[in-house]
This record gives structure tokens, sequence and C-alpha cells, in this order.
């Protein structure tokens, strides 16, 4: 399946951005699942994802500003949440989209969790892979350690030695796999080096301090059906507050993977299948007829 490379422009007071993303699936179909990856990362992460649901959903994975294809911000100091939620709602609106399920990993998740708890929200179904709403100190110092590095590889092969040592937490289930990764993780410099395909700049925040993160408040004003996915040793979302999450707000389902950390790539055929499954389950028609019975 060949996917559909799009972008918009975006423009507000810190001037126009042009955000990326890749569009799977037919452009017919009812049920659109956005895909939204982590801090350093970029769209291209969900491709194994993309091409298995796109047998029964459109599914459209973005590159937040400053990774993967979309542009870099000329205001630094705007990389955080709330100019990311413009550009989703932007994104949304670009594609004329008034309803979606949300796929986020990592920083990803917590759009998701702030656009889910938004009233009237756009999201139907959310699955947060390995990301609550409450997220430690140490873990969040951990990625700070690495986050807005900016290295040089003579080739693909330097690159792809950084990679499985800074993901190898990840379950990259193959060889192809981390080649991908490795190919959609940099891009080639004048010189004929290669870099990260990032702006080193978005880890600025990091340079504060940093304190734990609690969106408990968040949490709890969601309504909508939430999968939660957790790696059994993710020290990000920790066994604890994966737990209280199915106790607690829209009463999520968990599933924890064996064999990784923070965060599970969503590359096997068991944790895409966990995905697919669980979105399939739902029938929007059924609720749209609930829906006109009710008003």
């Amino acid at each position: 399946m060949r996917p559909n490379a799009g972008s918009f422009p975006y423009t507000d007071e810190n001037g126009t951005v042009w955000l990326a993303f890749m569009d799977f699936g037919e452009r017919s179909r009812d049920r659109v699942v956005v895909c939204v990856h982590g801090l350093t990362r970029n769209g291209r992460d969900f491709d194994r994802l993309a091409v298995a649901m796109a047998k029964d959903f459109r599914v459209i994975e973005v590159d937040v500003a400053g990774r993967g294809r979309s542009g870099w911000l000329a205001d630094k100091a705007a990389y955080g949440f709330p100019t990311y939620l413009k550009h989703m709602a932007a994104l949304l609106d670009y594609r004329g989209l008034e309803h979606v399920d949300w796929v986020g990993t990592s920083m990803g998740g917590i759009l998701g969790m702030l656009l889910a708890a938004r009233p009237e929200s756009p999201i139907r179904r959310l699955v947060l892979n390995d990301v609550g709403p409450f997220i430690p100190k140490a873990a969040l110092e951990r990625i700070g350690e690495r986050v807005g590095q900016d290295p040089r590889f003579r080739n693909h092969q330097e690159a792809a030695e950084y990679f499985h040592e800074v993901y190898a937490e990840f379950g990259i289930p193959d060889d192809v796999a981390w080649s991908d990764l490795t190919l959609h993780s940099t891009v080639r410099q004048e010189n004929g080096t290669y870099a990260l395909h990032y702006d080193p700049a978005i880890g600025d925040a990091f340079k504060q301090p940093i304190e734990d993160v609690d969106l408990w408040a968040v949490w709890d004003a969601i309504t909508c059906p939430v999968l939660v996915l957790r790696g059994e040793k993710s020290d990000l979302l920790t066994r604890e507050t994966a737990r209280e999450m199915t106790r607690r707000g829209p009463k999520a389902e968990l599933v924890e993977f064996p064999g990784c950390g923070h965060a599970p790539a969503l590359m096997s055929e068991e944790q895409i299948a966990v995905v697919h499954d669980w979105l399939l389950s739902f029938d929007d028609s059924e609720e749209e007829q609930t829906g006109d019975a009710a008003g």
C-alpha cells in the first residue's frame, strides 16, 4: 500500500510552519485513526500499524512540528503542548475530520488526553501507548539526558548503532524494522553526514527544573473509551499508575506487553493486533443511532 504524503501551512503570530502527515487507506472510509508519535520521534514509526489497519480504517500519521518532514518553529520557545494542540486542531480541520480515533505514543498520548478531556472532543476512542496522567520526575530526567542532542553520523550504519542503544527498550521486532527506523529518523546534511530528523530545540524545555507531571484532573474529565498499553519495564508509565487508570476517570482497559519498556514500538503482529482489534470492536453506526435516539 502506497500512502499519500501531505502537508499544509499553519500561520499564527509566530509566522508560518508547514505541518506534514502521511495518509493511508481509502479517503471514503468513515473511520479515521490519527497516530501521533513520541517526543523525539516522527509519524513513520506507525507505518506497520497503519498498513495493517488501513484494511478497515483510514489512518493518518502526523509529524509534530520540529520532527520528520514538518517544519521547524521560528520561535523555539513555542515548542510545547499549547502549540501542538493548535496544530492538531488545524490538521483535523484541514482534512475535514469531525471525529477520529486517536493512537498516541508518549507525547502523542498526552496530546490525546488533553484533546479527549475537552467538551465536544473530536476523539471517539483513545489508545495511549505507554503514557498516563502521572509521569515521574525520574523518567523525565532520563529522557532529558538525550533529547535535543545533535550528533552526526558518517553513514546509516553509525546511525543504526546509535538507535540500537537509545531505543533498546522499544522492542523493535526485526532487522527490517530497525532499518526503517534508522532511515526515517535521520536526514542527510550538505556535507554528506546524517543528523537526527528533528529540531534540537525541542529539548530546550528539559533545561528547566523538572518535576513530576500530574494530569489526573485531565484524566478524570475524559469520557470516551480508552485502551492503555504499557511496556512491562516502563519507568514512564508505572504499573501503579496504569492500574489506577483502570479504576477512575474513563476506567481504561489495560494491556501490558512483555519484554519492552518505554515505549512499545507497535511494530510486531501481536502489538498491532491488540490496537486493531480493540478499535474494530466499536461500531460507529450504532453509536450514531443511539445519539440520534437520545436527541
